[in-house]
């Protein structure tokens, strides 16, 4: 595929505005939208994602946010879209993958100011690419170490040991807390579990989760029977998790307890040791670079999934669907239950797209796979 080809999917390259910002090139026509990105794979640049999707970093200038967002429908007509066509630039020339359509996008709005910047978008492509042509526009990263599966041996022994070599193994320090002091964190009669967990978070603050959260200190409360502390919560505050709120000194490894606002408390299954680092496998899983995630799954799929992996020996998690946990290095997968007999999702998080080939030819349908 040529340049001059390629933007005749616009309507000519004479009548096509160019864009460029980053490792993305956007040509913006009156018949369409052509958008170019460079070969690779990198979670800050623009590139192929997966089989099915390639992303769009920013920020965008704004022709491009109005084109993908605002001016999506063909001008005078009521019924028909501009194509948005996809390709990628490596040392060969350019690699047409197809159309796509656009699932999702990000946009902010500065300070100051009163237009919106698109910073990140994702096109899902209508056809997605094999495994020849995914390797060959997005080439596999180079190999790296993964996180060790060393705190597994206490999971049921020294808990506290598991969950600190867990989180600090998955979990890189920030650069912008790298420097903090690692003493301990200032809080109340607080259960020692829980104040481990907020130590670790001085500088790995993503362990109080990215999906549900931990709350920080300041933001615990009570229930309002005034009988629990709310000590998480899930994202969209639909249910909470508590402990029994008592003046006495902290229980050793408490009961957690698991509550819709509407509904009365049940009991975790785990006590607190065991639930902070459900919780942690919970979040890691759920806020990794690189997922997949399938629904709607067999028992027998489920059995196929987790066959090379190793499961973690905790009592199931989270009462409205119960949840096992399967790790490898550098791999965390929770499969749960969807309320039928023989009906499970899965969602596997890891920490490099390499730590994902444990699942790549399991006979699933992937909603998503970033292996």
């Amino acid at each position: 595929m040529d340049g001059e080809w390629a933007y005749a999917l616009c309507g000519g390259a004479a009548a096509t505005e160019t864009f460029t910002f980053g490792s993305a090139t956007v040509g913006i026509g009156d018949a369409g939208t052509l958008i170019i990105v460079e070969a690779g794979d990198a979670l800050d640049k623009s590139c192929v994602w997966n089989a099915d999707e390639v992303r769009l970093l920013g920020p965008a200038p704004t022709p491009v946010r109005q084109r993908l967002l605002e001016e999506r429908w063909e001008r005078g007509t009521g019924d028909a879209k501009l194509p948005v066509h996809l390709a990628v630039r490596n040392s060969e020339g350019l690699v047409y993958l197809g159309t796509g359509s656009l699932p999702r996008a990000r946009t902010v709005l500065h300070p100051g100011h009163n237009e919106h910047v698109l910073t990140d978008c994702v096109f899902r492509l209508h056809s997605p690419l094999s495994k020849r042509d995914l390797d060959h526009v997005r080439p596999p990263l180079p190999p790296v170490d993964l996180p060790n599966l060393e705190w597994l041996r206490h999971v049921n022994g020294d808990r506290v040991s598991a969950l600190e070599q867990f989180i600090t193994g998955w979990h890189p320090t920030t650069p912008e807390t790298a420097a903090s002091p690692s003493g301990q964190t200032a809080v109340p009669d607080l259960p020692a579990e829980l104040r481990q967990l907020y130590r670790l978070a001085q500088q790995r603050p993503r362990c109080l989760g990215v999906q549900n959260r931990i709350l920080p200190v300041a933001e615990h409360q009570t229930d309002p029977k005034g009988e629990m502390l709310v000590f998480g919560e899930e994202n969209q505050g639909g249910f909470y998790w508590s402990l029994l709120w008592t003046l006495d000194s902290p229980e050793v490894d408490p009961t957690v307890w698991f509550r819709e606002y509407d509904e009365p408390p049940i009991a975790e299954q785990e006590p607190l040791s065991g639930f902070l680092i459900q919780f942690s496998l919970y979040e890691a899983s759920m806020g990794a670079d690189y997922v997949a995630w399938a629904d709607r799954l067999t028992a027998r799929q489920v059995d196929q999934l987790t066959e090379g992996l190793l499961p973690v020996p905790l009592r199931p998690f989270w009462p409205w669907a119960p949840t096992h946990f399967y790790v490898a290095p550098g791999l965390v997968l929770h499969v749960s239950g969807e309320g039928g007999d023989n009906e499970f999702s899965a969602w596997a998080g890891a920490t490099h797209r390499s730590a994902l080939a444990p699942l790549a030819d399991v006979p699933v349908e992937w909603s998503r796979f970033d292996g």
